[in-house]
């Protein structure tokens, strides 16, 4: 599992406004956020979070872009439902969560089933992970990542 100070994972993605990053080497601060599913409560709220805190993410340097397992056509259908300004990744075949340790087993009701662990990373601009939230709580969380971004920033 990756942890601060490890360098991402040598894995290029593209987002649904159709740019490519290489997390290896995204050039500015990237924060990529994983979420369990498009369009469900908690998920969409982290999403609108972010969204808010586009442009203040934009003012201190860094991309926000979200990841989630689900096809890029659900994401299209979820940008346009919540006019969300974050670009979002489809993992479909897993390589990012998998590199990055999110796709985890999971238990609902004594029920045990592999799923996306609601994470957070911010990697620096030449690819070192730079810090990681686990188990993430939607309340607030876009704020405290913000405020990462610029105390890294000003470092």
């Amino acid at each position: 599992m990756i942890a601060a100070g490890d360098r991402a994972p040598d894995i290029v993605v593209e987002t649904s406004d159709g740019r490519k990053i290489n997390l290896a080497n995204p050039g500015s601060p990237l924060v990529l956020f994983f979420y369990p599913k498009d369009d469900t409560s908690g998920c969409t709220r982290e999403a609108q979070d972010f969204t808010a805190l586009a442009v203040d993410f934009e003012k201190a340097g860094a991309m926000v872009v979200g990841v989630s397992r689900d096809p890029m056509k659900k994401h299209h259908k979820f940008i346009d439902k919540y006019e969300l300004s974050v670009a979002l990744v489809s993992d479909e075949e897993g390589r990012v969560s998998d590199a990055l340790g999110t796709w985890v087993q999971k238990s609902m009701y004594g029920r045990k089933y592999m799923g996306m662990e609601r994470s957070t990373f911010l990697i620096g601009a030449g690819g070192t992970l730079k810090t990681e939230w686990r188990k993430v709580k939607v309340p607030g969380h876009a704020q405290e990542v913000l405020a990462a971004v610029r105390e890294q920033a000003a470092a």
